[in-house]
């Protein structure tokens, strides 16, 4: 897998990333996603992973989405303290 991360939003109902080291955890409000630039945090409703391709660093996923917050898994940050 490459440096490369490409994040996609369509009607924020459906996102397209890629650069996904590993899916961490999801539910229906929150997909926690290691990224090659960093920890990625999606929040919303009614989200679902659709799939995730580990070989390529491809994931789709769907549903309400509300907010994106990248933080670096040593700091934190602001978000990081936000989104518990």
């Amino acid at each position: 897998m490459h440096g490369n991360h490409n994040l996609i939003v369509e009607n924020r109902k459906k996102i397209t990333l890629t650069g996904v080291k590993e899916v961490l955890s999801f539910d229906e409000e929150t997909i926690l996603i290691d990224t090659v630039l960093g920890r990625l945090t999606v929040k919303g409703t009614g989200l679902s992973v659709l799939g995730f391709e580990r070989d390529t660093g491809d994931l789709i996923a769907e549903g309400r989405i509300f907010a994106f917050a990248y933080t670096t898994e040593q700091s934190g940050g602001i978000f990081s303290r936000l989104f518990r």
